[in-house]
């Protein structure tokens, strides 16, 4: 029986060891370790069953226990662990002389962390532990070995020497199962099925270390898990709002209420954010009346009624031709500015008045930022005209996107404005 317990200890030590590396080696994905070896030693104090005028001093320096512990997070965990107590007769009784052996499997809780100690205390902690096992034990009393099962409790306290060392002190209270002799080893009992049950108990007081295994910075023993899980949840509940508060359009209406999330910058829009269009025709009213007011002031330029230098007697079509409409953006924007709405809807009104027609439009940018990024932007730009005239009734198959990218005008800051725009070709 002594093999199979070397054997069980070799085991534990062989399980850490192998974790260790398993750490080391990049496979450990939490924030924290979760293996310890665990090395106490201290006073035992055997109870009950003794013959009449036996017994032993109150405690004895006869106990150490040592085991592998395993977290499977920061409040619960597993233990394996051996012990060996021996005991002996003070001078005024009889002399007896026995060892205790015992191995367990033992479930750990942190009440520490589950009485959340870290909003008082970063440095002491309290772990409760129990479980079941195989013990037995050997007298000068009588041959052989008296085998048994057992169930313990104990309790310990912790204090942190370092990230990688505990101070513990432990309390554990163990019942032995089917013992069949005394502790002094005297007499024999409990051979009658009936008389087996809870009929041995022993105490253990000890002091002793827990050494943390593992490459991260601390074990699970002293990881605030929840309150980390807890920050992690509130971020990402701050993050999905801020996504939700989003207004690609710019229309006062969130994305997350958007039914529309691209309407026409500065057109009215209802509470789920749909451009308004009583008379169902798929163009904004809003839209409609600013047309119609627009194209006719552009018409009345083209024709030099308004005095507008260099468009006099030239027609609509040689006016977007010949470069007279343009589309005008901010710097890396791709939102048309307001003042460009009358040009914008001059184009709308020609191809609403001339159904045959086909055009291009083409975007471009200024020379800042580099080559790739202002091509992408002129497209950009070129692709948002394109779907208001869209938006205003006109086939998406009659316009051509032609993304012109940087205008070579746009070498000096006093240019900028003038070639971050769209354009326009008829055929």
């Amino acid at each position: 029986m002594k093999k199979v317990l070397l054997l069980l200890s070799l085991f534990i030590f062989t399980s850490a060891i192998a974790q260790e590396e398993e750490v080391n080696g990049g496979m450990q994905s939490n924030a924290y370790n979760k293996w310890s070896i665990d090395v106490n030693g201290g006073l035992s104090r055997p109870t009950t069953p003794f013959m009449p005028g036996y017994y032993v001093e109150d405690f004895s320096f006869y106990h150490v226990d040592l085991g592998a512990r395993y977290m499977f997070n920061s409040k619960f965990g597993m233990k394996v662990d051996f012990g060996y107590d021996s005991f002996e007769n003070p001078s005024d009784v009889p002399e007896f002389k026995s060892q205790y052996y015992r191995a367990n499997l033992q479930g750990v809780l942190n009440l520490g962390r589950a009485l959340n100690f870290e909003e008082f205390t970063q440095s002491f902690n309290i772990q409760m532990h129990g479980g079941l096992g195989y013990s037995f034990m050997t007298s000068d009393g009588f041959d052989g070995e008296d085998n048994m099962t057992n169930v313990l409790l104990g309790l310990t306290g912790q204090y942190k020497l370092t990230e990688k060392v505990a101070l513990n002190a432990d309390f554990t209270m163990i019942n032995n199962i089917r013992q069949h002799y005394t502790f002094d080893g005297t007499s024999g009992f409990g051979n009658v099925p009936d008389d087996r049950g809870f009929n041995g108990t022993l105490y253990n007081a000890t002091l002793g270390l827990s050494i943390y295994l593992g490459s991260n910075e601390t074990h699970a023993d002293w990881a605030y898990e929840m309150q980390d899980e807890k920050q992690a949840e509130l971020e990402e509940r701050i993050g999905e709002m801020e996504t939700m508060m989003n207004d690609t359009d710019r229309d006062g209406v969130p994305d997350y209420l958007d039914v529309e999330n691209n309407t026409t910058n500065g057109v009215a829009v209802d509470s789920k954010g749909r451009a308004i269009d009583l008379n169902n025709n798929g163009v904004p009213d809003e839209l409609e009346r600013y047309v119609e007011t627009k194209t006719k002031e552009a018409v009345a330029t083209a024709n030099g009624t308004n005095g507008a230098s260099g468009r006099s007697g030239k027609s609509p079509y040689e006016l977007i031709n010949q470069g007279y409409i343009n589309i005008f953006f901010d710097t890396d924007s791709f939102d048309p500015k307001s003042s460009s709405t009358n040009d914008l809807y001059f184009v709308i009104n020609y191809l609403k008045d001339n159904p045959s027609a086909t055009v291009d439009i083409i975007g471009s940018a200024d020379t800042r930022g580099s080559s790739d990024y202002n091509k992408e932007l002129s497209r950009k730009r070129a692709e948002r005209v394109k779907s208001i005239v869209e938006k205003a009734g006109i086939a998406g198959s009659r316009l051509n996107i032609v993304p012109q990218g940087e205008d070579s005008l746009g070498e000096g800051s006093a240019n900028y404005s003038l070639v971050r725009k769209v354009t326009f070709k008829l055929k």
